[in-house]
Parts: C-alpha cells; sequence; structure tokens
C-alpha cells in the first residue's frame, strides 16, 4: 500500500471512531437526564430506586390537601390506587384538589419527595368574566 492510501484509510477510520464516540456521549447524557412517568398503580408496583428521579401523574384526592406555610402534603390518585406526596416550596395556581397534576421527585418508602409540582388544566380554559367599565 502506497503512503496516500494508508493516509485516507488512516483518515476515514478517524472519522468513523470520533463519529461513534460523539454518538456514545450524546446518548450517555440524553439517559442520564431521563426521567419516567407513572401512575400511582404503576409506581406503587414498580421496583424504583430511591436516587432515581421520576414523575407521578393523576388528580389531586379530595380532602387530601394539607398546607403549613409553604409546605404541602397532598395525595396522588389514579382512582385505583393513591400515593402521598411531600412538597416544600410554591405551589402554581391553578392546584387544587380534583384537578389534574404531575409531580416531579424521588420515591422514599411509598412517599413522593417532590421538586416540582406541575398543575394541570383542562383544553376548555376561560378566562374570568372582566368587568369592563366605561369611564
Amino acid at each position: 500500500m502506497n503512503n496516500i492510501r494508508k493516509q485516507r484509510l488512516f483518515n476515514v477510520f478517524l472519522i468513523i471512531f470520533l463519529s461513534s464516540l460523539g454518538v456514545f456521549f450524546i446518548l450517555k447524557a440524553l439517559n442520564s437526564n431521563l426521567d419516567y412517568f407513572y401512575t400511582p398503580s404503576e409506581a406503587l408496583i414498580a421496583n424504583i430506586p430511591q436516587d432515581k428521579r421520576i414523575k407521578i401523574g393523576g388528580m389531586v384526592k379530595k380532602d387530601s390537601v394539607d398546607r403549613n406555610g409553604t409546605k404541602v402534603i397532598f395525595k396522588i390518585t389514579d382512582f385505583e390506587n393513591t400515593i402521598e406526596v411531600h412538597y416544600e416550596g410554591v405551589i402554581p395556581d391553578l392546584f387544587k384538589e380534583g384537578s389534574g397534576v404531575v409531580a416531579y421527585g424521588k420515591i422514599h418508602d411509598k412517599t413522593l419527595i417532590a421538586e416540582n409540582i406541575f398543575a394541570k388544566h383542562d383544553e376548555n380554559y376561560m378566562p374570568p368574566n372582566i368587568e369592563i367599565s366605561s369611564g
């Protein structure tokens, strides 16, 4: 093999190796930032490691919200099972009993220690009536 062919072959293998290495790092970064979504029933039967962040979605169970300053304890239900959620921070304005919610955090002893709460509203949102006075 002459030197020009060796140099071209080396360059092709170098490009393939560096591309493969780049794809590997991209996939590894995406996998580490992946959060799984569970319903309360799925979360209770799944074997979730305690250091794994997850999202649990469902409805806020009626008469389950306990507020103490910025600390809120409530239950999320999928109408089959419930899971208790502990959260400290500012709750979204749309958060209320009987409405949809997604809690983001880590499971500890069948309790979700939430880092973030996302309140959901239905697609038929109507703003409150605003009275405009002509003055």
